[in-house]
């Protein structure tokens, strides 16, 4: 059914040149299945753990933890999250994490899954080692225990890849910030995570979402989405950015502020773009980007702000983000956030893109 050998893109530590490096093919596991891969996400977070910015990352990995595939095999019977067959020849994305045990006091106490000392990630804490698990691969290995998700109808692989990693992310900002009806809304960071995030804002209920970001294609793209107005970050200053919102909320500041940028200095600016009493979120840290110094009686305790913290995202969030794509598709048209389609023999270069923001987005594509 498969060839002896697997072509796979290996990133064997930081700062270090991409390889390419064949692998034995990979057998479902019991409860397993194996995926041919269609298409695979180049993420924000992929550029920054080939600059080592992510602790515990078990070099040589395998990058692409958002994909696409085709079920090739399976062994034992597969459903969807409702019960429902999946059989070989689907199309299927899945969550990308694994290995969180639903027994720890993380889990269970805290109800944060997302902080299992367990919890492993496709194409980030996953080790080459330990077998095609990343999407910058022929196949992919789907362990026993991982969720896959049928592709809805209508929806076809470059609508869902547009969404990517932001889609599900950016949900669970918005779902953290708690936006209410007639909010008005700062997106700092307008790569995918901050697309998205703009997305969720308005149909939550955001009377008006203002994005600060760069290079001008994320702009642009942004303002497609529905921003009411962007600012690029590269023609103003801190202060006269802090003003620009100021300016636009009667001198008070935003409801809600989501920091998607990945740049600490952000959370500092950002603090001071929001209202007394306010509600604020990190989404872009996810890797350690450096510090930042921030006031804690003029940014938080005066302020009687709200500070929040976003760290990944859960199945739900998956679900529900997904669902919320079939039914704006035709509104957002996700799939126009893709900039440009690399093949696996490209990865190099496509990392190097998104690098320089040259893309917006930018999609591994194995069969076309």
């Amino acid at each position: 059914m498969t060839s002896d050998t697997i072509a796979a893109v290996v990133m064997t530590g930081a700062g270090r040149p991409l390889e390419p490096r064949r692998f034995v093919a990979p057998r479902p596991r019991p409860g397993g299945a194996v995926l041919e891969t269609i298409a695979s996400e180049v993420c924000g977070t992929d550029v920054h753990l080939h600059h080592g910015r992510l602790a515990g990352v078990p070099y040589p990995i395998i990058p692409g933890h958002v994909s696409v595939g085709r079920v090739l095999e399976s062994n034992g019977p597969l459903s969807d999250v409702d019960g429902r067959e999946i059989r070989p020849g689907r199309l299927v994305t899945f969550y990308d994490v694994y290995g969180t045990c639903d027994g720890c006091w993380h889990c269970l106490v805290a109800k944060t899954p997302t902080r299992c000392l367990n919890r492993r990630v496709y194409g980030i804490t996953a080790s080459a080692d330990d077998g095609l698990l990343g999407g910058w691969a022929e196949r992919i290995e789907i362990l026993p225990g991982v969720r896959l998700i049928p592709l809805p109808d209508g929806l076809d692989v470059l609508d869902f890849m547009g969404g990517g990693c932001g889609l599900p992310t950016g949900f669970h900002a918005v779902e953290r910030a708690g936006i209410t009806l007639g909010d008005t809304v700062v997106v700092q960071g307008s790569g995918p995570v901050g697309l998205n995030a703009t997305i969720f804002a308005q149909l939550a209920g955001a009377l008006r979402v203002l994005v600060i970001g760069a290079p001008k294609l994320r702009l642009e793209a942004a303002r497609r989405l529905g921003a009411e107005e962007v600012l690029d970050i590269t023609e103003e200053t801190s202060e006269e950015r802090v003003r620009w919102v100021r300016d636009r909320t009667s001198g008070r500041g935003a409801d809600v502020v989501i920091e998607a940028s990945g740049n600490p200095a952000a959370v500092s600016e950002g603090l001071e773009m929001l209202r007394d009493g306010g509600r604020y979120v990190v989404v872009g840290q996810y890797t350690d980007a450096g510090d930042t110094a921030l006031n804690p009686h003029r940014h938080i305790n005066r302020k009687h702000a709200t500070i929040l913290g976003c760290w990944g995202y859960e199945f739900t969030h998956l679900h529900r983000a997904l669902a919320m794509m079939v039914r704006y598709n035709g509104r957002f048209r996700w799939r126009e956030l893709v900039t440009r389609e690399y093949g696996l023999a490209d990865a190099g270069r496509a990392l190097e893109d998104m690098e320089r923001l040259r893309v917006v987005k930018a999609l591994i594509r194995l069969e076309r």
